[in-house]
């Protein structure tokens, strides 16, 4: 497959069998699948210099791990079980948006904004679905990741920047 330019362009090319799971519904999902894709092009890159390899390494497993965590926890069968594995995808794109701003010297600014606004929007999607597993409160600064004031529905957050608007032109 050639790089995506476009988050429906990159849709497409998503085998049936991962579509068809009820958890391609969950929009976090989604988002870290096509961001691993786009990571595995963004690391190819920064092992071309030699001393990048450790970071794309980084890179590569923190970013894959947010899709897996979510995987993994989706498939648990309480609340608490799936708020686990969310955490630990919380984690793991908090660390890959970390790893992208020490690769953005490499990678570029229009790269670098690009990944953490997307990384951004699976933060603000999974500390909504967090508590909502949990049953509790995250003990997160409320002013970090805005969320619309419907909460019940992780799909309808609304601050920030239009997320279709972040899955088209895909910078290199």
């Amino acid at each position: 497959m050639e790089k995506p330019t476009s988050f429906e362009e990159w849709e497409r090319t998503v085998p049936e069998e991962i579509r068809g799971d009820s958890l391609w519904k969950m929009k976090a999902y989604r988002l870290a699948l096509f961001l691993s894709d786009l990571g595995w092009y963004d690391v190819v890159r920064l092992i071309e210099n030699r001393w990048m390899s450790g970071l794309a390494d980084q890179l590569y497993r923190s970013a894959g791990s947010v899709g897996a965590n979510l995987a993994e926890g989706y498939s648990r069968g309480t609340g608490k079980d799936r708020a686990r594995f969310y955490e630990y995808a919380l984690g793991s794109a908090r660390e890959s948006r970390d790893w992208y701003y020490k690769a953005r010297h490499i990678l570029g600014e229009a790269v670098l904004h690009h990944r953490l606004a997307l990384f951004s929007e699976v933060i603000r999607l999974l500390l909504t679905m967090v508590p909502q597993q949990r049953g509790s409160k995250l003990r997160e600064q409320p002013t970090a990741y805005q969320t619309s004031p419907d909460t019940s529905d992780p799909d309808t957050l609304t601050d920030g920047p239009s997320l279709s608007a972040l899955l088209q032109n895909i910078p290199y």
